[in-house]
């Protein structure tokens, strides 16, 4: 009895088996192509209904970093459209769901703080804002934005007033000679952790930052007072853009400098209230080993190198002696 009941359970469960087999399941829809998406937005007149572009360059797409991807890869709420055309209003793009290192470090930036905390929205830049939206391109390519001669004014575009001043500085006009080396906003600000510019931790490390270009120079200031009270963590003394400027800084020799001879006075007086033209002769980036810049403290530096090793020396072998003349008077009055 009990194994023609469970014969029959068997043969009941191989119908259903066979049966739904020979159902073909729905399939899933096929994401858009980017030639569907290019059927609208490829039309050079295309537009919101507020009048704001939506034509996207099909070429400049295929040139991009970006080319081999598709739209959906992106616009991943599209991923599953069936009908054309979509809303208006799509989900924002997630450029950390690849870029995630990259995105955590803008999350902690200045620019994410105004926009995500601030209210900033549509002040404060994002990704897009920066590196282009269809058109990116490697930061090795000269037409990118974020190429390194292009980089002043990609900034520029939010912090025109900076842009302004950094043009007539030395580092520009390095930059604009081709100088590969010079220094861009990426440098001091860096690219994706940005800061403010007014906290404790960012003056602290500004020195730092200059020494890695100007490492002879930070040097020199380390030795002196303002130097060694940076050093201790205060950000009451001088530190390098309190002198020489922060964007627009120019040579000693260029009569608009901050520390040209006919501004110093100024300059130093913004600290030291009473300033004059004697106090101003102070060095302010001492160097021992440049005879050039200070006969005075390189003859000291020499005879501080001569007397305390002779110093040392001579009281050394003193001592030697002192201690080899104790031992034979010892040993002369034990006999």
């Amino acid at each position: 009895m009990w194994t023609r009941f469970a014969l029959t359970v068997a043969a009941v469960g191989l119908i259903s088996t066979a049966a739904a087999a020979g159902q073909s399941p729905q399939a899933a829809p096929k994401p858009p192509a980017n030639e569907d998406c290019l059927a609208c937005h490829g039309d050079a007149d295309a537009k919101r209904a507020d009048g704001r572009t939506i034509a996207v360059d099909a070429k400049r797409f295929e040139g991009s970093t970006h080319g081999p991807m598709a739209c959906v890869d992106c616009h991943a709420d599209l991923a599953k459209l069936t009908e054309f055309p979509h809303t208006d209003t799509l989900a924002k793009v997630a450029c950390a769901s690849c870029h995630d290192d990259i995105g955590s470090k803008y999350h902690d930036s200045i620019h994410a703080w105004a926009k995500e905390k601030a209210g900033l929205t549509a002040a404060a830049p994002a990704c897009a804002d920066c590196h282009g939206r269809h058109d990116i391109l490697k930061k090795t390519d000269a037409a990118s934005r974020v190429a390194r001669a292009n980089i002043p004014s990609t900034c520029g575009s939010c912090h025109a007033g900076i842009k302004q001043k950094y043009d007539a500085g030395i580092h520009a006009v390095a930059l604009k000679k081709g100088q590969s080396n010079a220094p861009v906003c990426s440098d001091c600000h860096t690219a994706h952790t940005i800061q403010r510019a007014d906290t404790t931790a960012w003056r602290l490390g500004l020195t730092a930052e200059c020494g890695t270009c100007h490492a002879g120079v930070v040097a020199s200031f380390e030795r002196t007072f303002h130097g060694k009270v940076n050093q201790l963590g205060s950000t009451r003394v001088a530190a390098c853009a309190d002198c020489h400027g922060a964007h627009d800084i120019l040579p000693a020799s260029n009569p608009a400098s901050t520390i040209s001879s006919g501004h110093l006075v100024a300059t130093c007086g913004k600290c030291h209230a009473g300033s004059n033209e004697r106090f101003v002769k102070y060095d302010p980036h001492p160097d021992p080993q440049n005879y050039k810049r200070g006969a005075i403290l390189w003859w000291a530096n020499r005879f501080y190198w001569v007397l305390i090793p002779g110093c040392f020396g001579f009281f050394g072998l003193h001592s030697l002696l002192w201690f080899w003349r104790s031992r034979r008077n010892g040993k002369e009055r034990g006999r």
